[in-house]
């Protein structure tokens, strides 16, 4: 197909030149009516963020333009399908999870995987057979899924609908992709991946394998983060073996029904961006990311993980173009560290968390700001290093499954005092986003480790989400 075309775009920029008198939604018409918020954003963004029309097409049922950017977005990522999303990649790994599942289904699944997909299990109440996966013990982070231990939850669990993979986890681990898939179709499974943090996978040279590539069912790629375009963006890939008729069901029973132009056009300009020019784009990232990484790991006390983990299996492979560092070394906790660059440094990154920072690098990045990281650890080191002893490291802790997400989340619930809750079963979620790996999800048991987690995390700054209680002083357990 003809990458050169950007059809949402192009028709939103022919509707700019007819001048058309707004008497439908939204209601700031064209920003006339919202004078602040034209000067905030700017005119020319406030006058295309217009609703569905005939010349513009519509998202739940698109036959002209937005199929044509799906049609263009499907062959530029090798897919059957391609969906335009707009409620970011939650939605695409939801619609995923729906598409394949109902009550009672099984699916096989790292426990380490984002809310999204345990929250999808609590709409369609499938049940999660979970693969704990391996940790590394100095680094603190989970591991991907082993060969033999997803052959092994294949062979138990016969009558399962599907496998679910991380391409690649947030520190950039990828599971050999490729052979979970095999194993899945000879077992009569389907196979999924998220890949919100993959975009670049499709479009770079020397990186992990693709989903689409790996022969995956479907995928769910976040083209806002490393893809160039805006936030809550994502897109949902399939292959010829799902009904694109029913995912496209699946998706508009959760997905809004005024979706975004601005959301969409972005994916339609990012899509054309990244298959004309995304291999040249991608290099310069890693050898930014190479750079940046060489650079930290000269900084004694700091780590730069990369490529010298794979071992062939519970890591087959490594994003390269991650830059996540290890700071326990230095007596510091992530999210300490990433207090201090943002507060004293103006210098935002991606997230912290008990023992390890990410800074995402990406079509933006220039070599001035890596230097500019790299110059702050450094005095960050210098200004606040401390005795490591007595850390914790750990960021995954295996689970206690009890009941099945849905059945817990619906049940009979009280509140109760964190510390009084040992040994019960909750019936909520307790994370740290980023990266929305959930430290508890609903129908697992909360151990003596676990609350020990969660209150050194909330004493070093974690921002906790999931339960009720904002304040993450009360949990709601299941009712004995």
């Amino acid at each position: 197909m003809n990458q050169n075309r950007a059809p949402i775009y192009e028709a939103l920029d022919n509707f700019k030149r007819q001048r058309v008198v707004p008497f439908d939604v939204p209601g700031h018409k064209r920003g006339r009516g919202n004078p602040e918020l034209a000067e905030f954003l700017g005119q020319k963004c406030v006058g295309i963020d217009v609703n569905s029309m005939k010349p513009l097409d519509n998202l739940c049922h698109p036959i002209s333009v937005i199929r044509e950017a799906e049609e263009l977005a499907a062959d530029a990522f090798g897919a059957a399908h391609a969906f335009l999303m707009v409620g970011g990649t939650t939605s695409c790994v939801q619609s995923m999870v729906l598409s394949v599942c109902k009550a009672g289904d099984k699916i096989i699944l790292p426990r380490n995987v984002h809310r999204s997909v345990i929250n999808a299990l609590v709409l369609c109440g499938a049940v999660p057979v979970y693969v704990n996966p391996e940790v590394d013990i100095r680094l603190g982070i989970a591991l991907g899924m082993k060969r033999e231990q997803v052959q092994k939850a294949i062979e138990e669990n016969p009558d399962a609908v599907a496998v679910f993979v991380n391409n690649p986890t947030y520190y950039g681990i990828c599971s050999d992709l490729k052979a979970i898939v095999d194993m899945a179709h000879k077992a009569g499974m389907l196979c999924l991946a998220d890949e919100a943090h993959g975009t670049h996978f499709y479009f770079g040279d020397n990186l992990p394998i693709s989903a689409m590539k790996a022969g995956a069912d479907m995928a769910s790629v976040s083209m806002h983060k490393s893809g160039g375009s805006l936030t809550q963006s994502s897109f949902l890939l399939t292959s010829d073996a799902l009904s694109e008729g029913y995912v496209r069901q699946i998706i508009n029973l959760t997905q809004t029904t005024s979706a975004s132009y601005l959301l969409m056009s972005s994916l339609d300009i990012s899509r054309r961006n990244l298959a004309l020019r995304g291999k040249e784009i991608f290099a310069q990232v890693l050898k930014n990311a190479e750079y940046a990484r060489d650079e930290v790991n000269q900084i004694d006390g700091f780590y730069a993980f990369g490529k010298e983990l794979v071992n062939g299996d519970s890591v087959y492979d490594f994003d390269p173009i991650k830059l996540s560092i290890h700071t326990l070394d230095i007596g510091m906790a992530g999210i300490e560290v990433y207090d201090i660059l943002r507060d004293e440094y103006d210098i935002q990154i991606e997230f912290g968390d008990l023992g390890n920072i990410l800074a995402y690098l990406s079509i933006g990045d220039r070599i001035q700001d890596i230097e500019r990281l790299v110059s702050a650890l450094a005095e960050i080191r210098r200004l606040y290093k401390k005795n490591p002893t007595g850390m914790l490291s750990q960021e995954y802790i295996d689970p206690i499954v009890v009941k099945s997400p849905q059945e817990a989340f619906y049940a009979d619930k009280e509140s109760l005092p964190i510390n009084e809750t040992c040994d019960r079963i909750v019936s909520e979620f307790v994370m740290c986003y980023p990266p929305g790996i959930p430290v508890l999800a609903p129908g697992e048991k909360i151990t003596p480790e676990i609350l020990k987690y969660i209150n050194y995390a909330k004493e070093k700054g974690c921002n906790m989400t999931g339960p009720a209680d904002a304040d993450i002083n009360f949990l709601n357990v299941l009712k004995n």
